[in-house]
């Protein structure tokens, strides 16, 4: 029906006749009877000078003939790719007429997302969206490729399996061949994956669609998906390379350059430098260590098992007293029992409303530690180190993190995450930091003793270093990875630990413990958000924007308002009864 795409006409198109199909984006009279359409399509927009356009609205679905021409000296749209040009002698056929739309679908007009979602369809029409997703369809491409390149085989993976522990709640489906059995929808192809490997097939990878029945957020859909990845007979630098190409690949693919990683961080550097596992490198206040400093202070409040402080360039020339008392109250929101604020003044001094307890040594050794200068703000924390690592993480965040668009992209991985996160105080027993199939690390494995051996100090236990690591884009975790456990001795002194007896882990895992007794190879795995990666190279601050057809924050879909009730004669096909509301 068309010769050509409207944002692909230029100058070297001049004098051919074309014929576009599209929509009416926009309308001016010229005239009585003249009008400029700007018609669009996928690919963009391009003017069109039409005669007699007065029966063309705004979303009529047209085919425009006509002839590419430059446009009159003085009328070009220097904004536009096509603005050097426009189509004359235009005879238009309307091959669908059009209502006027709930909203407008100008970029320059801002709509209520509830509104959006709604008529999605047309906010699809919208430049930002289709952008968003051509970006999207060229960075899964690279990937793909990356991965091939790599020797990787892409294979896929059931969506109707069994519900396996993974950290948040399944999705659940009810089976009609039997009543009160269920399927559940799969958060990852974790334990496929690790069969696949089992079955010999080396290096697998997959655009595997997950979902997860928790909290959403600005990062987080019910539904999404991920470069999923596992290869035998490799270490975890292996798969760090592997992955460290796809993504590489994909932003170059988007960025025309291709970005480099920063050195790796462990899991401790990252929480003492950052107070967080997904660093923001983009930016400084890092931070800073006082604890020596306040060994053997008066001043009570500081005599804690840790005391760490943050620099705030300017801040306080910037912040007035009511928003240092907001900051405090905020950080005893997080948990802190207060926040010490302290500004250096021209002259060096720290005026604060703790500086009469501190000695002159102390005040010092504040500012040269943190490297205040005059107008700075220096703030405190002192507790336990995970409370104040956490504090003073958030505040930094929120007091200096830039735009998801600005800084430029900052890849790294953070490794040697601790193997356990906790002792269950119920139980006494450790609490995983990640699946019961981490490998722990090799320096680490014999301290943990074998099965059947006494249980080591807590100390020891959350000391443990694991082989897992995460991939970390400008303060956003993209994904995580680990070696595998393929020996049994090990994974049974993990299970062990972990309080799971033969008769639970065979009854949660026992298809994949099945498997390892016929010969598994060492292996490790990954896997990335796809969505977050797109946000993140598109400069969008929510993976929504990249999705064609999200669920809202509350997990509804306005467009076909699920979920919704089933009818009386599906319940009874399936077995099920719906409980009175309480």
């Amino acid at each position: 029906m068309r010769s050509d795409y409207c944002g692909d006409l230029g100058v070297d198109d001049v004098g051919r006749k074309v014929t576009l199909c599209g929509w009416v984006a926009r309308r001016r009279e010229h005239g009585a009877s003249l009008a400029f359409v700007d018609l669009r399509d996928r690919s963009g927009f391009v003017q069109c000078v039409v005669d007699g356009a007065a029966d063309l609205r705004s979303e009529y679905v047209v085919r425009v003939t006509g002839t590419v021409r430059l446009r009159p000296e003085g009328t070009e749209n220097p904004a536009l790719p096509t603005g050097a040009v426009e189509v004359g002698q235009c005879t238009v056929e309307v091959l669908s007429a059009a209502e006027p739309p709930p909203f407008p679908l100008s970029e320059h007009v801002d709509v209520d997302e509830n509104q959006r979602l709604r008529y999605r369809y047309l906010d699809l029409r919208r430049e930002r969206l289709q952008r968003n997703l051509r970006l999207r369809a060229a960075v899964n491409s690279a990937v793909r490729t990356a991965m091939e390149r790599q020797g990787f085989l892409e294979l896929e993976t059931p969506l109707l399996i069994a519900s396996t522990p993974e950290g948040a709640r399944d999705f659940v489906v009810p089976s009609r061949l039997k009543p009160g059995s269920f399927y559940a929808l799969p958060q990852s192809p974790q334990l496929f994956k690790q069969l696949s490997m089992v079955g010999g097939l080396d290096r697998y990878y997959q655009i595997a669609r997950c979902l997860r029945d928790e909290d959403l957020r600005a990062d987080r859909q019910f539904e999404f998906s991920q470069l999923d990845v596992e290869a035998s007979f490799v270490d975890a630098v292996d798969i760090r390379r592997f992955v460290t190409e796809a993504v590489l690949a994909a932003a170059e693919t988007v960025t025309g350059e291709r970005p480099s990683f920063l050195p790796d961080l462990t899991w401790h550097e990252a929480m003492e430098r950052f107070g967080s596992d997904k660093p923001d490198v983009r930016f400084g206040m890092e931070l800073v260590e006082l604890t020596p400093l306040f060994a053997s202070t008066t001043f009570n409040a500081f005599r804690a098992p840790c005391v760490k402080a943050i620099r705030e360039p300017q801040g306080a020339v910037q912040r007035s007293r009511k928003q240092l008392d907001d900051l405090v109250e905020q950080a005893k929101r997080w948990g802190a029992k207060g926040l010490v604020w302290m500004r250096v003044e021209s002259d060096g001094t720290v005026a604060s409303p703790v500086a009469k307890f501190l000695d002159e040594s102390e005040l010092r050794g504040i500012v040269e530690a943190t490297g205040a200068e005059a107008g700075d703000l220096v703030l405190v924390v002192a507790d336990e180190r995970p409370l104040v690592r956490h504090v003073l993480g958030l505040l930094r965040l929120n007091l200096g993190r830039p735009p998801v668009n600005e800084g430029g992209l900052h890849f790294l991985w953070v490794v040697d995450f601790p193997l356990f996160e906790g002792i269950d105080p119920e139980t006494g027993g450790p609490v995983p930091a990640h699946h019961p199939f981490t490998m722990p690390h090799p320096d680490d494995l014999a301290g943990l003793g074998g099965p059947g051996e006494p249980v080591p100090p807590a100390d020891v236990l959350l000391g443990a270093r694991s082989q897992a690591y995460d991939l970390v884009l400008n303060g956003w975790e993209l994904g995580s990875g680990s070696v595998r456990i393929h020996r049994r001795e090990v994974q049974s002194r993990i299970f062990e630990l972990l309080g799971i007896g033969a008769e639970e882990a065979q009854r949660k895992f026992g298809f994949l413990l099945d498997a390892f007794r016929y010969g598994a190879p060492p292996h490790a795995g990954f896997a990335f958000g796809i969505d977050r990666l797109v946000a993140l190279l598109a400069g969008e601050e929510n993976i929504r924007e990249v999705i064609a057809f999200p669920k809202t924050q509350s997990g509804q879909d306005p467009l076909t308002n699920a979920p919704g009730e089933i009818d009386e004669r599906q319940l009874r096909e399936l077995g099920l009864r719906v409980l009175p509301r309480t």
